[in-house]
């Protein structure tokens, strides 16, 4: 995402599929590990394979996808650490993650006031937890799938059939 602007972002996926390229800004203050080389980069993002390659499989291309479905990062911000490694958000100290959770939690309500959708899928287990907090006391259908890390060890077990059979089960695709 760091280097795309997009959820999941990985190269090769976010210019074929779906038909994105633009200049990438570098931040401000840039971790010398983590360079933002924009499409540019080189680094493969196996989440990303996953993710937009079963929905490639599926829909076969974007504008089918985008018809029904979308994918919202609940926090668009990179956390790296010292020595280079990310720092997923449910990983940072209990005081920092209150203030960010609040505003991602706001923003993530905003979105869905807006689109008003039928399903919110959580994209792993954090995921489904943001939602549920923040969906608390409203009538929108709610599940989860297995995030498509490498990290994973179930991932790592043909995620595309996993993921398939959830959907389904869930009734999100029929």
């Amino acid at each position: 995402m760091v280097q795309t602007g997009v959820p999941f972002g990985e190269i090769t996926a976010v210019r074929n599929w779906l038909g994105i390229e633009c200049a990438i800004a570098k931040p401000k203050l840039e971790h010398p590990k983590r360079p933002v080389t924009g499409f540019a980069c080189a680094r493969s993002e196996i989440s990303g394979q996953r993710l937009w390659g079963l929905f490639a499989e599926r829909f076969g291309n974007a504008e089918d996808f985008f018809a029904e479905h979308m994918v919202l990062n609940y926090c668009p911000l990179a956390f790296v650490e010292q020595s280079g490694r990310n720092r997923t958000p449910d990983k940072l100290p209990a005081s920092e993650q209150q203030s960010l959770f609040s505003v991602c939690d706001d923003h993530l309500s905003a979105a869905i006031r807006a689109l008003a959708p039928e399903w919110v899928i959580g994209i792993g287990n954090f995921a489904l937890k943001r939602a549920e907090h923040v969906l608390a006391n409203r009538s929108i259908k709610l599940g989860c799938i297995l995030h498509p890390s490498p990290a994973s060890p179930a991932a790592n077990r043909d995620w595309p059939a996993i993921v398939k059979r959830q959907l389904h089960e869930l009734g999100v695709w029929k």
